[in-house]
């Protein structure tokens, strides 16, 4: 999740093109589905390809609807149950893209197959850290804790593989990667303990009344 001033920022930024696009009609769910087509397109065909950075420079243009997509529907006044679950259900879509282009990549032509692994391990850890989450505030509680929220993952990949596309020994990008997959473990990690301390102090409440 991007911080309290970043987001601030961005929507300042996107505000007049939040409002000229509801002028016209269109939605902010169509903006977060278009966003994250252009994600997808350009991890699964570029990335694949080779073009890491032209790649990174494609999905860079259209991550930024997940910002573009929140303005319109706050001013619009459309926000709800069901655009945070659109927006969330394919924010994972765009991560799963990103991390399976660049597995593609290094087990395909790259021929680097630790750059893969490590690829993979990111994106499985990844979505665990999601879906910890995910669960844990069905459940009544709150896992909103962590090292590795999606978004530093998110902008840490991309200016690694777009660096790489550039000339940077795909080394780095690997090492990137593990420590992306070593931090959401740890992530994992500190929102379970965080739960089962919540649930326990349940128990504690329960069992004193």
């Amino acid at each position: 999740m991007l911080n309290r001033y970043a987001r601030a920022l961005f929507t300042r930024i996107f505000t007049p093109a939040a409002r000229f696009l509801l002028a016209r009609g269109v939605s902010a769910d169509a903006v977060t589905i278009v966003g994250t087509l252009g994600v997808v397109l350009g991890a699964l065909i570029l990335f694949p390809l080779g073009e890491l950075f032209w790649g990174t420079i494609i999905i860079t243009l259209f991550v930024f609807s997940d910002v573009l997509d929140g303005v319109m529907a706050r001013i619009a006044g459309t926000t709800g149950r069901w655009g945070s679950f659109l927006d969330s259900t394919l924010d994972r879509v765009q991560d799963a893209a990103v991390f399976l282009g660049l597995m593609l990549w290094f087990f395909g032509a790259g021929d680097f197959w630790i750059a893969g692994v490590a690829a993979a391990a990111s994106m499985a850890l990844g979505m665990l850290v999601s879906y910890v989450r995910a669960k844990a505030e069905s459940l009544g509680f709150d896992a909103n804790t962590g090292i590795a929220e999606r978004a530093e993952r998110l902008v840490v990949t991309l200016v690694f593989a777009g660096l790489t596309g550039l000339g940077l020994n795909p080394w780095a990008l690997a090492v990137v990667l593990l420590l992306l997959a070593a931090a959401s473990a740890f992530t994992v990690g500190q929102r379970m303990v965080t739960v089962y301390r919540q649930s326990r102090k349940v128990r504690e409440n329960d069992a004193g009344q």
